[in-house]
């Protein structure tokens, strides 16, 4: 398909979009509702999302018919099957090693319901763990070289149980400007006294330690960052952050959800890239990405850790265990993919990041960061970015336009993610239709492209 042939809608179309305000506005507006009724003050929003759906500029609470595979069926919030529907072209769903659809890790599952049946019938600290889960633990503990796991019904639970149970009123959290949601609000559950420091910029980091150590040696510091930034695929530098901490008596987190698995040598992410296994401090993530399930787990040297994560983590105490199935999901999955396969499926991946990046790149848009599987094409505009979103999914190109408050006011985004499944056609295909609808949603708005924030890209070695 060639660009005349996408559907951007008629100047008459364009210009109504405009009118009746559903390329305007942002969710920050609805933030903070004001008024007594707390239902009622809601209702703005809903009606400003509703007039985006009645446009198809809403791009959210969309639902696949079928297994999330690299050609996917794909409809919108409320719409009914598209049973006639062909498959389209998924750059929207998280399997980065398409290990969802493995014989192997669906075996696995299957006997797990088998055996333990589908719940785990209670809390990690009662009665809810089970042989899969424990198995889990000790598979994790022994490729982060971290001996003592704690697992998390969800990754957000997971990085939001983990601070507020070793953070105090007193302590501070210095985290990345960048850093997932479930981190920053995390922190702000936790203390009062956060910092963000400026994305990726150690020295900022320096700074800011400096400055809490030399009016306040008593308390604690935790410094949080990812191992792979979901949003701009870049990385930080491991080994000087961890050496910062180790300097002004702080404690390092590194959140490994989009990196574990799916890079590194034997799939041990950024960390293991950087030489930096069993060296963090603490570690955390989430299955959703690489491991065919929900869950999440902190990984750390330390036992009295776990135990203060056991009794003082909500979202460990007080949720019901991972399940059996999704356990013995999550254990094959990490088998393969710290095995022979995996690195075969790695490689794959790494083809396809590198190969969908070029394709973009010949049509004239902007990936940020590193090869990986994101692929962060800057957009900066909001309304390009819904009137691209658009277009793309009447073509059936699957992809997620990403704006406040995923990410900051002005740095709209679509966000294409890989899998080692992807095919050659696949990824020529789609690049050519995303390059078609970002650069002609700009010019039926008369929007100049932007072409980003200038970051150097770099190769993984």
């Amino acid at each position: 398909m060639h660009e005349e042939t996408l559907d951007f809608g008629r100047a008459a179309d364009i210009a109504g979009l405009t009118a009746c305000g559903a390329l305007r506005g942002n969710v920050a507006q609805f933030a903070q509702p004001r008024g007594p009724d707390l239902i009622r003050r809601t209702e703005a929003l809903d009606a400003w999302c509703a007039l985006r759906a009645a446009h198809g500029l809403w791009q959210y609470a969309r639902a696949v018919d079928g297994a999330p595979g690299p050609a996917a069926r794909v409809r919108e919030e409320g719409a009914a099957a598209p049973a006639e529907a062909a498959p389209g072209v998924n750059f929207a769903s998280q399997d980065y090693l398409s290990l969802a659809s493995h014989p192997a890790v669906r075996k696995a599952a299957r006997r797990a319901l088998l055996e333990s049946g589908p719940h785990s019938a209670g809390s990690a600290v009662l009665l809810g763990n089970s042989s899969a889960s424990l198995a889990l633990e000790q598979a994790l503990g022994a490729l982060l070289r971290c001996e003592h796991v704690t697992l998390f019904p969800t990754g957000w639970g997971a990085a939001f149980g983990l601070i507020t149970a070793l953070v105090g009123p007193r302590d501070y959290v210095v985290v990345d400007a960048l850093a997932h949601a479930s981190l920053r609000q995390g922190a702000s559950a936790a203390t009062r006294n956060v910092a963000l420091h400026r994305h990726l910029d150690t020295g900022h980091v320096r700074e800011l330690l400096a400055a809490i150590r030399s009016r306040d040696p008593d308390n604690g510091i935790l410094v949080v960052t990812e191992g792979l930034f979901s949003m701009d695929s870049d990385v930080p530098d491991l080994p000087l952050m961890q050496h910062l901490c180790r300097e002004y008596g702080a404690t390092l987190l590194v959140d490994v959800a989009h990196d574990l698995g799916a890079l590194g040598p034997g799939g041990g992410g950024s960390i293991s890239e950087q030489g930096m296994l069993g060296k963090i401090d603490i570690v955390m993530g989430a299955f959703s990405k690489t491991f065919a399930s929900n869950g999440g787990f902190v990984a750390c040297a330390s036992r009295a850790v776990k135990r203060q994560l056991q009794l003082f983590a909500g979202p460990h105490l007080f949720s019901n265990a991972l399940s059996p199935v999704q356990a013995a999901t999550v254990l094959e999955a990490l088998r393969i993919a710290g095995g022979s396969e995996g690195d075969g499926l790695r490689a794959g991946l790494l083809r396809n990041a590198v190969a969908l990046r070029a394709a973009l790149a010949e049509t004239g848009l902007r990936c940020l960061g590193l090869q990986s599987a994101i692929v962060p094409v800057w957009i900066g505009s909001e309304p390009v970015a819904r009137l691209a979103g658009r277009t793309l999914a009447r073509a059936n190109v699957h992809v997620n336009a990403v704006e406040f408050p995923g990410v900051p006011l002005g740095a709209a985004r679509l966000r294409l993610q890989v899998m080692a499944a992807h095919g050659a056609e696949q990824l020529r295909h789609g690049a050519r239709l995303v390059g078609a609808a970002v650069n002609g949603a700009g010019a039926a708005l008369g929007v100049e492209p932007e072409r980003g924030p200038w970051r150097r890209e770099r190769s993984r070695g």
